[in-house]
């Protein structure tokens, strides 16, 4: 599995916080720090916007690093991602972004 492929099976290559990280893009940062701010109705300013993806070395954003309910079960119960744990297929928490994205559960079953 890439290693771009999050822990919930989204795929880190897609997201613009990565994209501007990867490009040093920083109208992408502004853009995304705007648009995030918007939809979670926090301020997120721009310097927040530098991520490496969920499990590779360096840089993460604060929500990734610290905040994700997904990325914390997982790390917990020491699995690189959910798609090695038992009981992915009824966990309510992985459930809200695999219920209704069928690339991140394909990631997870690859």
């Amino acid at each position: 599995m890439r290693k771009s492929i999050a822990i919930c099976g989204l795929d880190c290559e897609t997201c613009d916080a990565y994209l501007a990280t990867l490009n040093d893009d920083q109208a992408l940062r502004e853009k995304t720090a705007k648009a995030w701010s918007e939809m979670n109705q926090v301020t997120i300013l721009p310097e927040q916007i530098n991520c490496q993806g969920c499990r590779g070395d360096g840089v993460k954003t604060v929500f990734c690093e610290s905040l994700c309910e997904i990325r914390g079960c997982a790390l917990s119960k020491g699995y690189e991602t959910c798609g090695a744990c038992p009981d992915m297929a009824a966990c309510p928490t992985v459930g809200a972004i695999i219920s209704d994205n069928e690339e991140a559960l394909k990631n997870l079953k690859g």
